[in-house]
């Protein structure tokens, strides 16, 4: 696939936004095997939504997102804000100081085209331009979990069974320098 375009979310995108992030979530439940959470799934897709709305209502000062477009139609996204009360519990609050970039998200439709590494490439140059050195990110989903460790290797922390049996969390701290 051609390289999209990235850039940041406008207030006109919010709407297309949060239909993304109810289609990627949506998809990442089933394809994990808990598409019977719906609970989850809607608690999942009202804590993205409500990051997106801080973002624009902030100007990107407390959160601070990337959208991928093909086409003019969303088709990823990244972002990045504070370590998760889930980060800092579970590194005692180690990592209290980094961002976290999360958001990693691409249109099941568009996965495995390299949207994600330009996204998180964007990212890399943003997190630079700032001068932030580091960065946290984790994962609870298996599939992204495999991805994860084959571009940062092992995780900083992992989280046996945190989600119950066989289901890990994993933890990454990742110096930007190093990518």
């Amino acid at each position: 696939m051609n390289r999209v375009k990235i850039r940041r979310p406008k207030a006109e995108d919010v709407k297309e936004l949060n239909n993304f992030f109810r289609i990627v979530i949506t998809d990442t439940f089933l394809k994990e095997g808990i598409g019977d959470l719906l609970e989850d799934m809607a608690e999942e897709i009202n804590a993205k939504k409500n990051c997106l709305n801080r973002d624009i209502i902030s100007g990107g000062i407390e959160r601070y997102f990337l959208i991928a477009l093909h086409a003019d139609k969303i088709v990823g996204s990244i972002e990045y804000g504070p370590a998760s009360e889930l980060i800092n519990k579970n590194t005692y609050r180690a990592l209290k100081d980094l961002l976290e970039v999360g958001t990693v998200f691409v249109h099941p439709d568009y996965q495995r085209k390299g949207i994600g590494n330009q996204l998180l490439e964007a990212m890399y140059s943003t997190l630079k331009n700032k001068g932030i050195e580091e960065f946290c990110l984790d994962s609870g989903y298996k599939h992204s979990q495999k991805v994860w460790r084959k571009k940062f290797g092992e995780p900083d922390y992992l989280l046996k069974d945190y989600w119950g049996e066989g289901a890990h969390h994993m933890i990454w701290r990742i110096r930007v320098d190093s990518i």
